[in-house]
C-alpha cells in the first residue's frame, strides 16, 4: 500500500472506498489508521456534502493499520481487502484540450482520421505552422480572437482549438455512475480500436454545491481513431466497460494540500509493456491553459446542478507519440501494459490494460448499492 500513497500520507487526509465482506465502504486514511466511515455517512458523496467548508471528517471505527495492507493488481491476486475507486454517487464529468499538447493533438486526429501514418505528417506541419502560439494564449481573450482569425485564413482552425482557446470549455460526461474502476484493477480498451492512449489527468472532487473539497488521479482511456473519425464518436470513444480509473485516495484539502499545491504537481506517467516497451514521460499541472476553478465554474451554475457532487478530469497533460514498433505508427496500447500515473502529494494510480471484454463487467449500480446499503441499516431516515 506505501507504493500507492502520497509521500507525505503521514501529514495528509486521504478519503477512498475499499470492498469489505459487507460491501463498498467509505474509509479514511489518517495518522496512519484506517478508519471505516460508514456509520457516519453510507457513501463518500454522502460525507462530503456533510462537511462544513474548511473542516475535517469526524473520527470513524480505526480497522487496521494502512502499514497492514500489501497492495496487490488484480492481476497478481489482488489485495484485501480490495481497494475501489475513491468516488461513488458523483458524477464523472471531464475538461478537454485544457493543454496545448492536447489541443493540438485533437486537431491531429480530427484530420488524420484515424490514420497514424498521416498524423506523424500532420504533426510536423502543425509543429512548423503554429508553433508555441497556443501556449501562451489566454481563453477568450482579444488575443485568442486574433489568433483564430489567423488560423481560419491558414485553413487550420478545428472545433478543438474553439474550445482550446476559445471563450467556452469543453465540459462533457466521461462515464455513467459507480461504473469507475480503481487503483489495481483492470482498465479496458475496445478489441475494435487500433490507436488508443491513456490520458494521466488531475480530478478535482467537488460537494453539491460547487467547491472543490480535494483531488485524486484519473486515467480518462482515450480511442484516439475512433474519436478522430468524427468528434461525434466521442462518447463511444470515451464510454466503454472499465475505460475510467479514478484513484488511490481523495487528498482533501486542508492547510497542507491546497488548491495551489495542485495548481503546481507535476504528473508522470509510466507505461510497461509485455513486449518489453517502456515510456516515460511528465508534465505540469502549471500548464494548463484555464484555472481548475475556472473549469468547475463551467460545470456547476444555474445550468446545470449535482445534488450529489462531481468529478472534474481537468485534461490530459501528455499524449504519447513515441513509435511502438513500425517506425510511424506512434503509440497504441498493447493488452498487458502497465500504466503508472503518479505525482507525490497525490500518490499513484496503477492498472492494466486489457479489452474491455475482458475486464470485470460493471455489475454494480445505484439500485445495487442502495439495496447493499438498506440490508446494512446505513441508510438514514
Amino acid at each position: 500500500m506505501q507504493a500507492l500513497l502520497p509521500v507525505d500520507h503521514n501529514d495528509a487526509v486521504l478519503l477512498g472506498r475499499i470492498e469489505t465482506a459487507d460491501g463498498p465502504t467509505p474509509v479514511l486514511l489518517r495518522d496512519g489508521a484506517i478508519e471505516d466511515m460508514s456509520a457516519i455517512a453510507p457513501t463518500v458523496a454522502d460525507l462530503l456534502n456533510g462537511l462544513a467548508p474548511g473542516s475535517m471528517p469526524p473520527s470513524g471505527k480505526t480497522i487496521g493499520s494502512i502499514d497492514a495492507l500489501a497492495f496487490r493488481g488484480d492481476w497478481e491476486g489482488g489485495m484485501t481487502p480490495r481497494l475501489l475507486s475513491p468516488v461513488d454517487l458523483q458524477c464523472i464529468k471531464a475538461s478537454g484540450v485544457t493543454f496545448a499538447v492536447s489541443a493540438i493533438e485533437r486537431v491531429i486526429e480530427e484530420r488524420a482520421r484515424g490514420d497514424l501514418i498521416e498524423a506523424d505528417r500532420i504533426r510536423a506541419d502543425i509543429a512548423q505552422r503554429i508553433g508555441t502560439d497556443i501556449r501562451t494564449v489566454r481563453p477568450g481573450s482579444d488575443e485568442a480572437s486574433r489568433l483564430k482569425t489567423l488560423l481560419i485564413a491558414d485553413g487550420l482552425w478545428s472545433q478543438y482549438l474553439e474550445v482550446a482557446i476559445g471563450p467556452d470549455a469543453e465540459i462533457f460526461t466521461k462515464a455513467p455512475v459507480l461504473s469507475t474502476v480503481g487503483a489495481g484493477a483492470d482498465i479496458g480498451v475496445r478489441a475494435d480500436s487500433e490507436w488508443n492512449n491513456p490520458e494521466p489527468e488531475v480530478v478535482i472532487v467537488c460537494d453539491a454545491a460547487g467547491q472543490a473539497r480535494g483531488a485524486t488521479l484519473g486515467n480518462d482511456v482515450n480511442l484516439r481513431d475512433i474519436e478522430g473519425r468524427s468528434a461525434l464518436l466521442l462518447g463511444k470513444a470515451k464510454d466503454n466497460n472499465a475505460s475510467c480509473s479514478i484513484g488511490p485516495f481523495i487528498r482533501l484539502f486542508d492547510d497542507r494540500y491546497t488548491l495551489d499545491d495542485l495548481r503546481s504537481a507535476v504528473v508522470t506517467l509510466e507505461i510497461e509493456g509485455a513486449d518489453g516497451f517502456r515510456l516515460d514521460g511528465s508534465s505540469s499541472m502549471a500548464m494548463i491553459s484555464r484555472d481548475p476553478l475556472d473549469l468547475v465554474g463551467q460545470t456547476i451554475g444555474k445550468n446545470h446542478q449535482f445534488p450529489d457532487g462531481f468529478v472534474l478530469f481537468l485534461g490530459t497533460m501528455f499524449a504519447p507519440t513515441d513509435d511502438r514498433g513500425t517506425a510511424g505508427r506512434g503509440f497504441t496500447h498493447q493488452r498487458g501494459d502497465i500504466v503508472r500515473i503518479a505525482t507525490p502529494r497525490l500518490g499513484t494510480l496503477v492498472n492494466r490494460v486489457v479489452t474491455c471484454e475482458e475486464a470485470a463487467p460493471w455489475t454494480f449500480g445505484v439500485s445495487a448499492l442502495m439495496r447493499n446499503l438498506a440490508r446494512r441499516g446505513l441508510l438514514p431516515a
